[in-house]
This record gives C-alpha cells, sequence and structure tokens, in this order.
C-alpha cells in the first residue's frame, strides 16, 4: 500500500515528507491553527496504513504558531462541514452508527503507537482537545517553551474520545489526569514536563535541532530491538509479572536468533 498522494493529503490538511528512515507528518491548516476535521483523520489512517518497515521515526508536528487548536468547530454546528456527517447527525442516529463512525476516526490517532517505529510529538503554541489527543497519541512528546495542552472536551459538555484518556493517566496518574480534564485548564510547558507529559521543554527555535538529535539517539540501536522493546514496554502495564517475565523471554528468544543471524551463526 502506497502513501495517499500529496493533493489527497492537502485537500485534508497534511503535508507528508519522508527522509531515511524518518517520516514526518505536518498538520498543514495553519490559517486555523490547525484544526482538526474527520478528512484529516482518515487521511492519517490512511498515512498509518501505509507506513513501510523501514520507517523507524515518525514525527507529528504542526505548521504554523500551533500544534493545533483541536476540533474544527464547524462540525458542532448543524451546517457541519460540506461532505462530512455533522455532529448533530450523527448523536440523531443509532448507537452502533456513532460507534463505528468514531471508532474510524480514532484510526487517525492509535496507528502512532504500532511497535515498528517510535512516534514523537513536535509541540508548539496550543495543543488543545483533539490535538492534545494526537500529542498523547505519540510515543514522546518534546515541546516548545510556549507549548500549552488543554482536554476542552469536558467544558463544552463533551468526553475525550480520540484514544487520549489511557496514555493521559499513564503519564500523570488518574487524579492529575482527572484535575485536567474535568477542569479543562491550560498546562503550560514547564508544568507539561514537570509531571511527565513531555519528555522535555525546549527553546522554540530549538526544537528541530533537539528533534535532530533524539532521532539520532532513537535510530542508533538496531532496528528490531528497539521495536521489540517498545511492544515489551507497551504491554508492562497490563501484564503482571509472571507474564510480563514470560513476554520478555519470548523477546529475548527473537532477539539473541536475530544476532546470531546477523552475525552469520544461526542455528
Amino acid at each position: 500500500m502506497s502513501y495517499p498522494t500529496a493533493e489527497t493529503l492537502g485537500a485534508a490538511g497534511l503535508d507528508l515528507a519522508v527522509d531515511g528512515p524518518v517520516l514526518t507528518v505536518t498538520l498543514s491548516r495553519p490559517d486555523v491553527r490547525n484544526a482538526q476535521t474527520p478528512a484529516m483523520w482518515r487521511a492519517l489512517a490512511a498515512v498509518g496504513a501505509a507506513v513501510e518497515d523501514d520507517v523507524r521515526v515518525v514525527v507529528v508536528r504542526g505548521a504554523g504558531a500551533s500544534f493545533s487548536a483541536g476540533l474544527d468547530r464547524a462540525m458542532l454546528s448543524p451546517a457541519g462541514i460540506e461532505g462530512e456527517t455533522s455532529f448533530p447527525e450523527m448523536a440523531s442516529g443509532t448507537v452502533e452508527d456513532f460507534d463505528a463512525t468514531v471508532a474510524a476516526y480514532q484510526e487517525g490517532f492509535t496507528w502512532l503507537r504500532d511497535p515498528r517505529f517510535v512516534s514523537i510529538a513536535l509541540v508548539q503554541g496550543h495543543a488543545v482537545g483533539a490535538g492534545f489527543q494526537l500529542a498523547l497519541a505519540c510515543d514522546l512528546r518534546i515541546v516548545a517553551e510556549d507549548a500549552q495542552f488543554c482536554m476542552k472536551e469536558p467544558a463544552l459538555g463533551l468526553v475525550p474520545d480520540l484514544t487520549g484518556t489511557k496514555p493521559l493517566v499513564e503519564a500523570v496518574g488518574y487524579a492529575r489526569a482527572l484535575e485536567i480534564c474535568a477542569t479543562a485548564r491550560w498546562v503550560p510547558a514547564e508544568e507539561a514536563t514537570r509531571l511527565g507529559l513531555a519528555l522535555e521543554t525546549v527553546a522554540l527555535d530549538g526544537l528541530d535541532a533537539r528533534l535532530a538529535e533524539l532521532v539520532a539517539a532513537l535510530t542508533a540501536a538496531p532496528h528490531g530491538a528497539v521495536s521489540a522493546t517498545k511492544a515489551l514496554l507497551q504491554s508492562a502495564g497490563d501484564l503482571d509479572l509472571a507474564a510480563q517475565s514470560r513476554a520478555e523471554r519470548r523477546a529475548q528468544h527473537g532477539r539473541f536468533r536475530a544476532v546470531l543471524a546477523a552475525m552469520g551463526g544461526a542455528r
């Protein structure tokens, strides 16, 4: 499967660039602070379905001053966005239809957790609602000093539904996650880093340099070892010690065979 065409991506508000083992996805609607639409989510899912095995790092970033201001509010109006089912229309349908529609939207986020690569959100300016959840879908978050996160959905009478609740709790704990969501307050870059929500805070003009350093470090170890380690870490929170230990043994067996094969000594 190949990546969507530049025209298709552009119509959805995305840009795509491949540089060796690094795939960069840029939200490219800077005039509306990279507000997200169902078309964008479908395009993100299509990119995820086409990622090749030689990609080792996926970077998600926003064009302009903000990472993403969240949902395009036009979706909340009865008129909606041309060619899309508006949220009022979705809400008036069956729960089964609503579930299927949102599940398809979520696919634009879940692919970023694929163990084959490490995903990095490079966040500047606002990351609100769907923007916050897109950043949370990535394994790592590097934030500029001006970055601010906000889970706006509860303030609008809604809940976060783009796969952001689990990684938020994993990053900051249940109590802090509840406080951040229920109050819909802004979380500035320094606090985000202190809470473990972000890996680190850097100067805005230093984002690209820090990204380059991190990518170099992430791609230094063998690809298979990093992928297997990511998969193990993902399972650690859900498995008991015995099951996780067994998963480690199975993963290590595969890695020993791969290392020996590379050395010409596989049996």
